[in-house]
This record gives structure tokens, sequence and C-alpha cells, in this order.
């Protein structure tokens, strides 16, 4: 056998939450496809410095590490590779190691200082050998040095990416604080200026603008016009007269106005508290680094695993020719882009911006970016334009329903719908507590269920969890269909906007089969999909989701940490999500579970004596480390037998005293409190393109409605797209009406990644139950019927 391949893995740059998610991927990752891993501690410093700061690691050293903040092996500015010299002796180091292939999570400055490495890697070995610190027959292993990054930034800033590692979790951290500094701005009439962190790039000061429904924002792409301080405080003014005692605006720590001129804290505030003015008490509040602290949220633990293995097939499977790329995420999928190119047009925002050519610096992000923006701009200031109000005759009556259990960002949905409603002069109407609601209780006095909106009302529920209308899962044909095509009827509604899970699809599905019978159900109707399991056909994210993995997730680093301070302890944790392991495999993937069990998969006694057998030999080999905690998640319909108590049960039985073992049920916990900060921005983004949507029908078009595939439609993000996809075509081809849940799930490979890193041997799948007339014939006996 030849010599391991040694895999050296790196952090640099900034840190951002989810590096050390990194750091584990890439280290069990090269471990389990045969290689030996290394940690370059403090960024290129370490590299220059070398000694005990190029450290062999092994499968333990990094565990439980995806629940720690910042970066453990550490990050440092280092001048001395900015030198030829530097770098030399990084090279030096790194072949006194037998490292040639190497891991770098950073910003764009980090990567673009490891391409321009390897492009001198062979000129630098050339002068390691003329000077004599090595022989050419020692570094003739050593030709060719294959370079990966990942992008770690809070500041999502690196173009050809949909998202960076560590940004979502500072955009959580920024919601926090909002929505904290909101209570008190509301209990004193105050306004607050929050700066956040952003030099080129406006990402998080946007997003946070749109998920806490701040009165405005400030962003280096896209200043106000000339007359920005008028614009503010109209909009500020016109939010004071309809009743709110809070005011809140968001500036990005770039911002500038349409001459390149830049607009500080103090400005904004000196123009809000103007005696002659507005003459508001206002307070500036600059969070600073409290944005890259803490633990990440799970959707930087899953990028930077998923993105961590990939790292370590991109950087093995390098030829000499392959040009050094980094590993990006596009359309819910995890892939490797040119890294050149991307800091290139990275580097060109900031120029367009430098140049005041705001148009081109937004046309460079995403298509996400740019649509923000407008429904920032149609959430807060929709309702001053008159422009876009339509003429009477096209204005439209909608009705707003929620559908099933309550999950995270219904009520900003709900916020944002009713906003671009009253913009466009729309009437949006509120049907209370889901269809039962609707059937049997819209005629109560004084309240009926059925009920205008109040916008000063409605615009506080940006952060609020649950349901604010109320939620049911009764379907239509539960609360009588005749009944709901006669209210809907003498409501005189024009269009049905749900949002919900599962039986919002039915409803919307069995509203659509009865429109033969009731001409009144001709009215178009979307749903938004919202719960926590991700089950809906037509999407691969619902609202909630993401709410519910970070609450499993925060679950199990308590549940973890009792487990690792008792020693020798595994927790079973039962996951919800009816029939879809979504929770459970993304909530391992997410805390390093040792065994995932999921209704996809199914579970067996095969399947469990095989995971008994893995933790006794686990427990046997404990080296005495504090992390010695263990979790298996498995979701509540699994099986019909076992559960997380019975499972719990058996490995403490199967353990004969070597390990204990006990059941961990959070069960309604994971539908969250307050939502998490995509939930919040996505249910802003995807509720006015609902309402868009139904409005493009108008009025009286029961009969278009009648012959269009697309009046009755459920919203999704499929890829990097948001498509409406039509019910027919979902509920005849793509749904699993038995277990209620798509046929095909985007996220059914990533198990295999939970295994790999968790360390579980491999095991046999569980056996398909046999149904139908083949089941009867076998429990026969009769011959050949297996």
């Amino acid at each position: 056998m030849g010599t391991k391949k040694r895999v050296a893995i790196m952090t640099s740059g900034g840190d951002s939450p989810g590096m050390n998610g990194v750091v584990r991927a890439c280290v069990r990752m090269a471990i389990h496809m045969g290689c030996d891993a290394y940690c370059i501690y403090e960024g290129y410093e370490g590299l220059v410095c070398g000694g005990d700061l190029i450290r062999k690691m092994e499968w333990h050293d990094v565990r439980g590490w995806l629940s720690e903040g910042g970066t453990l092996i550490g990050t440092a500015r280092c001048m001395a590779f900015y030198e030829r010299a530097g770098r030399l002796t990084a090279a030096k180091n790194m072949i006194l190691n037998g490292i040639d292939a190497l891991i770098i999570c950073g910003g764009d400055g980090s990567l673009t200082g490891a391409d321009r490495f390897r492009a001198e890697w062979p000129s630098l070995l050339e002068e390691l050998v003329s000077t004599g610190v090595f022989k050419a027959d020692q570094i003739a292993p050593y030709q060719h040095l294959n370079i990966v990054g990942l992008v770690g930034s809070i500041d999502n800033d690196l173009s050809g990416t949909d998202a960076t590692i560590g940004c979502y979790s500072a955009l959580a951290r920024i919601c926090y604080c909002i929505d904290l500094i909101e209570a008190t701005a509301s209990s004193h009439s105050r306004a607050f200026v929050i700066e956040v962190m952003g030099r080129h790039c406006g990402w998080l000061a946007l997003m946070a603008g749109v998920a806490t429904g701040a009165d405005f924002i400030f962003i280096p792409e896209k200043p106000r016009e000339d007359n920005w301080k008028e614009e503010m405080c109209g909009i500020v003014h016109q939010h004071r007269k309809l009743g709110k005692r809070k005011t809140i605006v968001i500036i990005a720590e770039g911002a500038l106005d349409r001459e390149g001129n830049k607009i500080t804290p103090e400005m904004v505030k000196d123009l809000l508290a103007d005696k002659d003015g507005l003459s508001l008490d206002t307070r500036i509040t600059t969070l600073g680094h409290v944005q890259r602290g803490g633990t990440a949220v799970a959707y930087d633990r899953m990028l930077a695993t998923l993105q961590g293995v990939e790292a370590v097939k991109a950087v093995l499977e390098a030829t000499p020719d392959t040009p050094t790329c980094f590993i990006a995420i596009n359309e819910n999928k995890i892939i490797r882009k040119p890294l050149v190119q991307a800091v290139l047009d990275t580097k060109e925002v900031a120029k367009a911006i430098q140049r005041q050519d705001f148009d081109l610096a937004m046309s460079l992000r995403d298509t996400e970016f740019t649509e923000q923006y407008k429904s920032f701009m149609m959430t807060t200031a929709g309702q001053l334009d008159k422009e876009i109000l339509l003429p009477e005759k096209e204005r439209m009556k909608i009705g707003f329903i929620n559908v099933g259990a309550p999950a995270g960002g219904m009520n900003a949905a709900v916020r944002a719908g009713v906003a671009y409603c009253l913009s466009r002069g729309h009437e949006p109407i509120a049907i209370h507590n889901g269809f039962a609601g609707f059937a049997r209780h819209h005629g109560d006095k004084p309240l009926g269920a059925v009920r205008s909106f109040n916008w000063l009302e409605v615009d506080n529920w940006a952060s609020k969890g649950g349901s604010e209308i109320g939620t049911n899962r009764e379907l239509p044909s539960e609360s009588g269909m005749e009944t709901i095509a006669n209210l809907i009827e003498q409501y005189e509604f024009d269009a049905l906007f749900l949002i919900g899970g599962f039986e919002a699809f039915h409803a919307v599905s069995q509203l659509r089969k009865a429109r033969d019978q009731f001409p009144s159900l001709c009215i178009p109707l979307t749903l938004l999909p919202a719960t926590i399991s991700n089950n809906v056909p037509g999407t691969e994210y619902s609202l909630g989701s993401d709410t519910c993995l970070n609450e499993l997730v925060d679950y199990c680093d308590k549940i973890k940490q009792s487990a690792s301070a008792t020693r020798r302890r595994v927790f079973v944790i039962e996951t919800q999500g009816g029939r879809s392991g979504y929770a459970a495999t993304l909530g391992g993937l997410g805390v390093g579970a040792s065994a995932v069990y999921t209704p996809e998969e199914g579970l067996s006694l095969d399947m469990l004596a095989a995971d008994v057998r893995h933790l006794k030999e686990v427990f046997a080999h404990d080296k005495g480390q504090s992390r010695a905690g263990r979790l298996i998640l498995i979701n509540e319909k699994a099986s019909k037998v076992y559960n997380a108590k019975l499972i719990a049960e058996i490995l403490r039985d199967e353990a004969h005293g070597r390990f204990e073992s006990r059941e961990g049920i959070p069960g309604h916990m994971q539908q969250g409190g307050v939502p998490s900060a995509m939930d919040r921005s996505r249910a802003v983004r995807l509720a006015i393109r609902c309402i868009q949507h139904l409005e493009k029908f108008g009025r009286n078009a029961h009969n278009k409605v009648k012959v269009d595939p697309m009046s009755a439609t459920v919203i999704g993000i499929q890829s990097a797209s948001i498509v409406f996809s039509p019910i027919k075509i979902l509920e005849e081809e793509e749904t699993d009406w038995a277990n209620r849940r798509p046929k095909a799930a985007y996220w059914l490979g990533m198990k295999d990644i939970v295994d790999i890193l968790g360390g579980r041997p491999k095991y046999q799948k569980p056996e398909a139950d046999l149904t139908g007339v083949k089941a009867k014939d076998v429990k026969r006996g009769i011959e050949g019927a297996v």
C-alpha cells in the first residue's frame, strides 16, 4: 500500500458560526475515505509557523464540535503570508508534514490567497530544492497542491452561492436583538437606529428588515432616492399616524447615499430626533460582534456539514489541471464552482458601488436579494404609494385561512399578504380557526369568525409564533362542502389564500374537485405550505420547518450536554414529522446523531441489534473524554412497535451496566416560539407572490377558473426558483397519499452522511411490508408467493 493521502483543514479570515461543523465534517470524512486528517491552527499563521500548530486529528478529536461557536482551531491575520518568503515557509511546513491537499474555510480574501499559493506552488518547490532545504526526491510526491475552498462569512457576500456558512446564524442573532429592542421601543414610544455589519453587502440589513418588519433600511447596493431624508421621515410619520408606538431603522455599516457619501447612524438619529421634525426619542444600537457570536443555527450546521463532506471528495478527486474550486449551494444542491470567477464577480459588486452604478450592483446580487428588497418596500411603504393602487373594478376580496397545525412564519405570511392587499386596494379578510371556524362560527356575536384585518394589530405579527387568526385540521368535507361553498358565496370572496400543511393541501384538492358541483368554488385558490414536517408536495421547503429544526437542535444540544456530563449515556429523542423523516434526518445532521430512524426507511430488530453492538463498542473504547454522550433520533412514526421509550429500555437492558440510556420527547416544543429569521423572511416573499398570483385572475373569473389548472395551486421553492404547481398534477402524480408526503424528497440522501459522520457501521435495511393479495398468499403458504 502507498502512503495515505494527508488532507489538512484550516479556517481563515473572520470567524463565522458553522466553521467547527466544517472542520468536524472534513476530519471525519477524510478518515472515512482512508486519509490522514490534519488541522492547521491559527489560519495562515499556523501554516507559516508550523510546529505544533499543524496537528494530526483523530475521529474523537472533533466530537461535540457542531454545537460550538466561532472556530476551535483558531484564525489569525498573517502578514507574513502576504510575502513570498512567508509562502515559501508555509510550503516547507506542508512538505515536512506530508500534506499536499488543503481545505480552507474563510472569506473571499482568504480563498484568493489560497489560489495564489496553489499557482506559486511549483516555483516554491523549485526554490526549496535550489536553496538546499529539500532534495529533489523529497519533494517528488508533492509536485501538485490541491486546494478547495468553503465560504465562511456572515455577510453572504460571495457571488455564485445562495448562502455562505454563518450568514443565517448572524441573521438569527440580529433578529433576536431587534425583537428585544422592539419591546422597549414600544414601551417608551421610541425610535431605534440599529447598525448591522455589511461594508459592501446589505444582505444582513435587508433580510433583518424583512424579517422584523422594520420601518426603514439602508443598504450599500440600493441607496434611497436623493430625497432619502424626506422619504424616511414621510414613512415614519405615516406609521406613527396609524398608531405605531415604535420605529425601527436598520442601517448597514456600508450604507451610502446616491452620491456615494456615507450615511451614519448618528445622521439618521439626528433626523428622527429633530425638534422641528418628527421629534422622536431616538437611540442608536450598534450590534457589533454579537452578530458573529454563538452557536450555529440548524441551517448553517447542515450547510457546513454537507459542504465539508463535498470538499473532501473534491480535493481527493482534483487533478493538476483542475481549477481551484469552492463549494457552493445552488438550487438546494451542493456543487463545485470555479473560485477565481466567484471572487472576481464578488469584487465587481464593490466596484459598482464605488462607481455609484447601483443598478449594476443590485443586478449582480441573486434573484432572492432583489425580490426581498421589493417585498420590503411593498410591506412598509406600499400603502403610501398611490400609483400602485388598482382601479376599483379590479380590487378583490381575498380570504385568508390557516389550515393544519401551527408553524413558524404563518403570522409573518399573513402580515405580508395583508400589507400587499392594502397597498393594491384589495380587501383582505381573516377567516379565524380554519374551516371549522368558517363553517360554525362565522355568524357568532359580537365577533364572528369572518372579519376584516386591523392593520395596526397585524403589523406586530412579524415575530409572533403560532397562528394569530387560529388554525384547525378540519377539512372542507368535514365542515360540509355545501356549507363552505355557500359561505364563500355569502361573503363574496374573489379568492382564497391558504397557509398550512398537508391538511391545507388536501383542502385545496377537495375544493378544486367540488367546483363542478358548487360553482361558487370557482375562485382562484393558492396554498403557501407551512408545516414543521415539510411534507407538502410541490415544494422543498415549508414555512416552520426551519424553526422546527432550530428548536430541535437547541433541545438536543442541551440533552447532549447532559449526556456528556453524566458520562456513558445515550439519549433517544423522538421527533415530530408525521410520516416524513425530514426533521429527524436534518436534526441528526445538525447534532451529530449516532443513528436516525425514519418512516421512509423503517426500523427493524436487526437495525436495533446492530446499533446496540456499535454503542457497546463505542463505550468500550471510550478514552475518557468529557464529550462521551450519544444521541439517537427517531421519528414519531418510524415504527408501529418501536418508540423512543422502548428503544431506550432495550439499550439500557442490553448495555448490562456498561452505559445508561434515557428517552427525550420535545413534542410540541418543535413548533417553536419566535419563528426563525429564515421562516420570517421567506414568509414575506412567498406570501406576496401568492397574492400577486391570485390577483391575476381578478374578480368574476368563474369561467376562467374552471378551465385553468393554475387556478388551484401550491407555491413552492423548487431548486432555487419559486414555482406555482397546479394542485391537480401534484395530487395525481407526486403525492403519496397513504403516507401524507411527496413521492420524492431531495433530502433523503442526507441520511447516509449522518451515518458516515456518526461512525455508524453498515446495517441491513428493513424488509418492506407485503401488501394486498401477495400478503394474503404468503400467509396461506402458497408456494412461490415470496
